[in-house]
């Protein structure tokens, strides 16, 4: 079995971190680790050459610097539990990328974590999770924490 595990270092993808753990059989599963990084744009404006904005650029650089920590912090905990675990850290729109990257490898199954945000937040916000689900082409386990924590 292959599995997708979508991290972003909030409380809720170290809750997918346990669910995975908790339901899956390390001997029998390969886990990917992954974490997207968007851009701050998706369009630059034909003035603005390559190196016009350098301090987008070292933030960028910053944000896939502390992706991968975050990729290689989970894998730690994977591996220590006996899965077999390799990452990977993206630019893009996260629903894309974990949709397409799910779709290439190919998964059998994606897990993430749900910020369980309700009412305009979410409307504003959008849902990862739903988006996820409602979409992949595989298995999807979306593991929320409760409300209090």
């Amino acid at each position: 079995m292959k599995a997708l595990l979508a991290v972003d270092g909030s409380k809720h993808s170290d809750a997918a971190v346990r669910a995975l753990t908790a339901q899956i059989n390390p001997s029998w599963a390969e886990v990917l680790v992954l974490s997207v990084v968007e851009p701050f744009s998706y369009s630059i404006p034909p003035q603005m050459a390559a190196g016009y904005a350098p301090e987008q650029e070292v933030a960028v650089k910053e944000q896939l610097a502390q992706a991968q920590g975050l990729v290689d912090h989970a894998a730690r905990s994977l591996r220590a539990e006996g899965f077999k675990a390799s990452t990977r850290v993206v630019q893009g729109e996260i629903r894309s990328s974990i949709l397409d990257l799910a779709a290439g490898w190919p998964a059998d199954l994606i897990v993430l974590g749900s910020h369980g945000r309700r009412g305009l937040q979410r409307f504003l916000l959008g849902s990862v999770a739903d988006s996820v689900a409602r979409n992949a082409k595989c298995s999807v386990l979306i593991a929320r924490i409760p409300a209090n924590q």
